[in-house]
């Protein structure tokens, strides 16, 4: 994975033990990631609607990723209270900010990560009814259901987008959501551990799939937003969102699922080049093959294509398989790297704790 250049404007850590061993979860330390884009107007009163104390977790500190602004948003981001400021060192986009914050609050000791944009689209005062289930041991997963059929801030046709959308996920990722697009989601250690963002658009729909893939349980709950303070800078138009989101679905399925991907194309070739092989024997063998030579040349050339695409899938599924090892050895790794950090950490009043490591 490629190196993520950031700098730490400020850090006032709380280290908190977790509960997740014992079954104690008052020691739970929920981190809210909010990335940001020149937000310095919308940030202050995201920070101010997170609520700092909620019934289940210990520790609550606010996270705020500037990606690369021109605008004064880490300063607005210190001034407002956020324990943790992070800049990039250029504008990297969303799907990376969100990475950068997951490693992140892994590394200061999360055991539940909230994601939520700078914008104040999401009010923060639904953070506690998202991160129940969570805290309840009943997900590891929850999304922020915005009703997005019912939402009259949403177009007709966003309506309708959000609708097939959501139900295309839920035939590939196996799990029943209902905003599948939803920023506003929350994820437990073990979750977040096993997260690797591939898409340089947007980390949505690509970590949905990741986790049916996992076995992972999602699910949703209602949430409520707040009126639009601006055009989405994610994309210009529908037609942009509808082909960069099917560009990640199709991505997704290669890297996901490339044998059946790649078996049943190649399967519809075979089916295709045999029909015209069979007509031209039809053919021949009633002696007027002659006259149909180029059903025969047509035929060869998609059996032919056929075949090479069932050779891929063979391919891609033992790339597939070696990818999947290694996220086995990274999440071991993060592991064993969250558990020397917990026995190295010093008790909750005896100071500060080590700077996380980018």
């Amino acid at each position: 994975m490629a190196q993520i250049e950031y700098q730490v404007d400020t850090l006032h850590p709380s280290v908190s033990t977790s509960g997740s061993a014992d079954g104690d979860t008052c020691g739970l330390k929920l981190i809210v990631q909010v990335p940001c884009y020149n937000e310095e107007t919308t940030l202050p009163q995201t920070i101010a609607d997170i609520p700092r104390s909620i019934p289940g977790i210990g520790v609550v500190e606010v996270l705020v990723i500037d990606d690369g602004s021109t605008d004064n948003t880490t300063a607005v981001a210190r001034r407002c209270g956020a324990d943790h400021v992070l800049r990039q060192t250029s504008n990297k986009g969303l799907a990376t900010n969100f990475q950068t914050g997951i490693e992140y609050a892994l590394a200061a000791g999360a055991d539940i990560i909230v994601n939520t944009d700078g914008d104040n689209q999401y009010w923060g005062g639904s953070i506690p009814e998202l991160v129940r289930p969570i805290v309840d041991k009943r997900a590891e997963i929850v999304l922020g259901d915005r009703k997005p059929g019912e939402n009259t801030e949403f177009t007709r046709s966003k309506r309708n987008l959000q609708r097939l959308g959501s139900f295309v996920v839920r035939s590939m990722a196996g799990i029943d959501v209902d905003d599948a697009v939803s920023g506003f989601r929350a994820y437990s250690r073990e979750a977040a551990m096993t997260i690797n963002v591939m898409t340089p658009f947007s980390y949505t729909v690509e970590t949905l799939i990741h986790a049916g893939q996992q076995g992972f349980t999602v699910c949703s709950v209602p949430v409520r937003t707040n009126p639009s303070t601006r055009p989405s800078r994610l994309f210009r138009s529908n037609i942009q969102f509808i082909r960069k989101q099917l560009a990640t679905l199709l991505r997704s399925t290669v890297m996901y699922r490339p044998l059946s991907a790649f078996l049943v194309l190649g399967g519809f070739m075979l089916l295709i080049g045999a029909i015209p092989v069979i007509r031209f024997l039809y053919f021949y063998f009633g002696g007027d093959g002659e006259g149909h030579i180029q059903s025969l040349v047509l035929g060869g050339v998609f059996l032919l294509a056929g075949y090479f695409t069932v050779v891929v899938a063979f391919l891609s599924d033992t790339i597939a398989t070696n990818r999947r090892l290694t996220e086995a050895t990274l999440l071991r790794l993060r592991r064993l790297e969250h558990a020397l950090r917990t026995q190295e950490s010093p008790p909750r009043d005896g100071g500060s704790a080590d700077e996380p490591r980018d």
